[in-house]
């Protein structure tokens, strides 16, 4: 098959799972998948609303805690080029139980964390367990779902993705200070054990069977083959501008509100839960979007979006001003995000965990990056001129991919 085709032309490289798999249904694989996916996107996010206050108590700049994000964002994408042919030899199911046990361990061990040191190598052990969830999700998803449906599939996929992004910020936020920072940590190694036993119970069958043997040769060669191909290229690149350019501020937000006097964790937590919630709204509504836009014309709109918000952010004005706009570039982003995980899913239908890997590397990569990125653009040149920097780029990344991959190859 020419992994250069459009995803349109290539419907007929689905895979479908054997019987009794989770995967005989869609809407049972989906919600098998959700348990995970809501447990590592809420470990991801309990951090963010918490900067001031683990400053605070582990004696250490603001600066220095935001990038707690990129400590748990950094390993996530670095382990993705391994558990991606991983994934592929060994069996998917088995990788995702395997890393949700790791994440969820080391929650725990982040509430026992005595200094920012040993916080900084809890967070890396989590968010590198945590990056075999969501990619290898994908992965099941393109190989038993077939194309005409996919976009819509993982739209619903995302609710609990977003639902996790929502509930651990927001909810990191609001009981900070009845359970300390500790205590969310614990909450967060909760969640993680139940999204193990979710995805535990439904791949059961699953894990029983015999697993494959990794190989490195066929691996390399694999990602030799994705790296050819000029749609992949695309994707992978597209997802990196647009990770730096929208994710960078996050870890930020809290010391900027603090700064102006306008609140703490709990106004933090509520202006990051906008974005989730504007992701929501997207994952409720993207078969109406797919009916009134098109693939095309959706990526056009994202990036129009998504630039608008971030220029609203670059105002400073109040948090609530600032929460509204992190609803709309939660629905931009997304617009944009799902439409590249929809069309990464087909560029190697044969590899289709280790083509998901390398877009996720990408994709938390440039997270890493952008939240040390948009933190020297703060100091250097303000918040305006950095977010407005921002906004260009996602609106120039929305045309240029609308252009790119509305055509053939």
């Amino acid at each position: 098959m020419d992994a250069a085709k459009r995803p349109s032309d290539e419907m007929s490289s689905d895979k479908m799972p054997p019987a009794g798999a989770a995967g005989d249904s869609p809407s049972r694989l989906i919600a098998v998948l959700a348990a995970g996916g809501f447990a590592s996107t809420f470990a991801g996010r309990v951090v963010e609303p918490l900067v001031g206050v683990l400053a605070r108590d582990l004696a250490s700049p603001p600066a220095t805690v935001a990038l707690l994000s990129t400590a748990f964002a950094l390993p996530y994408a670095l382990i993705q080029p391994i558990l991606g042919p991983v994934g592929d030899a060994l069996g998917k199911e088995r990788v995702v139980v395997a890393c949700l046990c790791v994440l969820t361990v080391a929650l725990a061990a982040c509430a026992a964390a005595s200094d920012i040191g040993t916080l900084f190598g809890l967070r890396m052990l989590a968010g590198a367990a945590a990056g075999g969830v969501i990619p290898l999700s994908l992965a099941m998803m393109g190989d038993r779902i077939p194309m005409a449906r996919r976009q819509v599939a993982i739209g619903r996929f995302l609710v609990a993705v977003i639902l996790g992004q929502l509930s651990g910020s927001t909810v990191a936020g609001l009981i900070e200070g009845a359970i300390g920072w500790r205590g969310v940590f614990c909450l967060a190694a909760g969640v993680g054990g139940l999204g193990l036993l979710g995805v535990a119970i439904g791949f059961a069958q699953r894990l029983r069977a015999a697993g494959g043997r990794f190989a490195l040769a066929p691996a390399l060669a694999r990602y030799r083959a994705i790296l050819r191909n000029p749609r992949a290229r695309v994707l992978f690149a597209a997802v990196f501008v647009e990770a730096v350019a929208v994710f960078g501020i996050f870890p930020h937000l809290a010391h900027l509100i603090e700064a102006r006097g306008e609140g703490g964790p709990k106004e933090a937590g509520l202006v990051l839960a906008g974005f989730a919630a504007g992701g929501l709204a997207y994952s409720l509504t993207v078969g109406l979007l797919l009916r009134f836009l098109g693939q095309t014309r959706m990526l056009m709109a994202g990036g129009a979006v998504s630039g608008g918000a971030l220029m609203v952010v670059g105002l400073a004005g109040s948090w609530q001003a600032d929460a509204a706009a992190l609803g709309a570039l939660g629905l931009g982003f997304y617009m944009l995000h799902n439409t590249f995980q929809v069309q990464v899913t087909e560029v190697a239908p044969e590899a289709r965990a280790s083509a998901v890997a390398l877009h996720a590397f990408s994709f938390f990569c440039g997270q890493a990056i952008g939240v040390a990125v948009l933190g020297f653009g703060l100091e250097t040149i303000g918040q305006l001129p950095a977010l407005s920097v921002c906004a260009a780029a996602i609106l120039v990344l929305g045309l240029l991919t609308a252009r790119r991959l509305g055509r053939p190859g």
